[in-house]
């Protein structure tokens, strides 16, 4: 009888039960039969390990944040030197887990390449900022070195331009149910994590500007946000929003429960800026909001603009305005069969082309041919 493959999934950067890392890249592992070992900061999320579903056991790592990340990478280094020749494959989801790997001979490794990390630290404020340009190229640099080195998966058709060779595109796609809620009620949505850079001032601020447009009215226009603040000025920011009762701040939920609030609603915003590390890479959160049938207002950056034009499936409003945001989702609350003509729109497309139920399989069938050519277990 043939074994089962066998997978180690590491992060101490992730939740553990992130929607990329668990739900979609675990997930589609175990339905292809493989054996997971999902080591991941569980403890520091206030998570409990658990077996989960047959072939899943899992492991606590320290977490890496801000400038507190050696004791996550002495921990995950010990780890990859103890056990990675356990496994078939190493799925490794952090920059953090490629330098553990340095020197230690691990063949078998894959990276998931799931963000432009260099153009990230324009973002780091535990940088100080004469840092942040040299650590961008120190970490180009690496990148190449990693390439050669080990296998590469991208989230991100985009990501291609940055690396010499062809390497499989493991996009961000999602679960689309077959049918969805219609466009109903008033509320405005924002899922995922919230930061400045994600626009959490111009989420408050059209919180406000909402509530004076439809005060009078007896179903008032109001904003959903579900995710938890990354940072200290959103957190402060949004704890005072809603206690002011300008928004419904719910803070972390997970994915299984948190696209279920999206049913029904007005639209779903992305007020992401215009940073470098946006720019080319599709926001999951506006594939979300079209996938259960919402219409998406979104900022111009170009992977999010060709989405809702192609599909008609959402707005496009301009960079740090609230205003402009709050426009357009009370032109759509004034003219309801449109909103329910994009949100049926923008489901069918993404039904069409961004359902994880064709992704996951090619997946795992990725992750075997690489172990198939370089598992130690062979």
């Amino acid at each position: 009888m043939t074994r089962p493959l066998r997978c180690l999934s590491v992060t101490v950067v992730h939740r553990p039960d992130d929607s990329r890392v668990r739900t979609r890249l675990v997930g589609a592992l175990l339905d292809a039969g493989w054996e997971v070992v999902q080591a991941a900061p569980f403890g520091a999320f206030d998570l409990p390990l658990h077996g989960g579903p047959d072939g899943l056991t899992t492991l606590d790592l320290p977490r890496a944040r801000g400038r507190r990340r050696g004791a996550a990478w002495r921990a995950v280094r010990a780890l990859l030197r103890e056990r990675a020749g356990e496994f078939d494959v190493v799925l490794a989801h952090d920059p953090e887990i490629l330098t553990a790997a340095v020197g230690l001979g691990i063949d078998h490794l894959v990276w998931d390449v799931e963000e432009d990390t260099a153009a990230t630290f324009v973002v780091k404020e535990y940088l100080p900022k004469p840092v942040r340009g040299l650590a961008a190229s120190a970490w180009r640099a690496f990148e190449r070195v990693a390439e050669r080195r080990w296998s590469l998966q991208l989230a991100d058709h985009a990501y291609a331009a940055r690396f010499h060779r062809e390497h499989p595109v493991v996009t961000n796609t999602v679960v689309v149910p077959t049918s969805v809620t219609p466009v109903g009620d008033d509320r405005v949505v924002y899922l995922g994590t919230v930061t400045t850079a994600r626009g959490c001032t111009e989420m408050v601020r059209l919180a406000e500007i909402l509530r004076e447009a439809t005060a009078g009215d007896e179903r008032p226009v109001r904003l959903d946000v579900i995710g938890h603040a990354a940072d200290a000025a959103s957190e402060e920011m949004l704890t005072r929003a809603r206690e002011q009762g300008l928004l419904t701040w719910r803070g972390y939920v997970p994915s299984e429960e948190a696209l279920p609030l999206l049913d029904g609603a007005l639209c779903g915003i992305s007020l992401l800026h215009d940073l470098p590390n946006y720019r080319p890479s599709m926001p999951t959160k506006v594939v979300e909001y079209l996938a259960r049938g919402a219409p998406a207002v979104t900022t111009p950056l170009p992977v999010a603009v060709a989405l809702v034009e192609a599909s008609g499936g959402g707005l496009v409003v301009p960079f740090e305005d609230p205003q402009a945001a709050a426009d357009a989702i009370l032109a759509l609350r004034a003219d309801p069969e449109r909103a329910a003509s994009m949100g049926a729109a923008g489901h069918a497309h993404v039904a069409e082309h961004y359902d994880w139920a064709t992704q996951g399989p090619a997946f795992a069938a990725s992750l075997a041919q690489v172990a198939a050519e370089r598992s130690p277990l062979r």
